[in-house]
């Protein structure tokens, strides 16, 4: 089971969701495992990243993404696929970078709880 989180942050999240597109962990496995050449960013905290990760993702923390996105991500129309512990924080990531007027952005709902729970490979 995840973090209980706070009524305001889950309001907020909700909101963003309206506006951002999300796509599956076992979309985004089936798209990985069919060897599609993917930008994923892991949004998460140093600390959890250095845990472990999905394997070739980038890390671009949701505190530092948007000041460093467009020298890392200069093309607006990169499909990017973010993911967080549970896809709140991604979700709320997603709506900043369209608002910056990256394109393609997409939401993993599931997260990596749910990524690791399927079993499929992470790497540290």
């Amino acid at each position: 089971m995840g973090k209980q989180h706070a009524p305001r942050f889950l309001q907020i999240v909700q909101e963003a969701k309206k506006h951002i597109h999300e796509t599956t962990v076992d979309d985004v496995k089936a798209r990985l495992d069919r060897g599609e050449s993917l930008c994923v960013v892991d949004v998460r905290e140093e600390s959890e990243w250095a845990k472990d990760h999905l394997p070739g993702a980038i890390h671009l923390g949701k505190g530092i993404i948007e000041r460093d996105i467009e020298e890392r991500l200069p093309d607006t129309n990169t499909e990017i696929i973010l993911y967080c512990g549970g896809g709140f924080r991604s979700a709320l990531v997603a709506d900043s970078l369209q608002r910056m007027g990256y394109t393609r952005v997409l939401s993993m709902d599931g997260g990596i709880r749910d990524w690791r729970g399927k079993g499929y490979p992470l790497t540290t």
